[in-house]
């Protein structure tokens, strides 16, 4: 919630701005005053000061230095909100200072509180817009690429030169693959003689 307080720091800040430095940043508020007459008609109360409506646009201006109409809108759309919300705190103390009964004042304080929740809520979503505009418009400018300086120039080709002639490490042979010699044969054992069976002699007997 924007208070009185927190209008008059936003105001002493914008004061300590430098305003629009480029070409493109003063030609978007050289026509301030003509700019924003139709809304100051619009918006200012015949008991309020034009002046100051039209000082609360320059200071956002240069605080957020819009490039283009749409920024542009979103700028006016937060000082319209912005003015508002001080005529609501102000019409809040007059009611609040009046004579009255409860039942008189607390519908009227409501209806105020009412609209401040909405002024609130239209100058938060027009900042918000508006920083996503301007960071999407910073994001398409191409950044150019630094130059390289010289010494490292220089310090380039002799790096490239000295390693294309610098001898390269050859691998090492390999050792000669050796067959290995047969193991020697072993004799098989030969076999036992079979022991020789006498024929049996007959005898007589038999």
């Amino acid at each position: 919630m924007a208070t009185i307080k927190q209008i008059e720091a936003n105001r002493r800040n914008a004061l300590k701005s430098t305003g629009p430095r480029t070409p493109e940043a003063k030609a978007a508020v050289r026509m301030n005053s003509l700019r924003h007459g139709l809304r100051a008609r619009t918006v200012v109360l015949p008991a309020e000061n034009p002046k100051e409506f039209h000082q609360l646009c320059n200071d956002l201006e240069a605080e957020w230095q819009p490039q283009s109409r749409t920024e542009q809108f979103y700028v006016e759309q937060m000082a319209v909100s912005q003015w508002k919300l001080t005529r609501v705190e102000v019409a809040e103390k007059s009611i609040l200072n009046q004579e009255a009964r409860a039942t008189f004042q607390i519908p009227l304080i409501d209806k105020l509180w009412k609209c401040q929740d909405r002024l609130e809520r239209s100058y938060a979503r027009a900042q918000r817009e508006l920083e996503r505009l301007q960071n999407s418009r910073r994001d398409q400018v191409h950044q150019p690429e630094e130059p390289v300086p010289a010494s490292q120039q220089e310090a380039r080709p002799a790096s490239a030169a000295a390693s294309a002639v610098a001898p390269q490490p050859q691998p090492a042979p390999k050792a000669p693959h050796v067959m290995p010699s047969p193991a020697p044969a072993v004799a098989a054992p030969s076999a036992a003689p079979s022991p020789r069976v006498e024929p049996r002699r007959r005898t007589a007997a038999s």
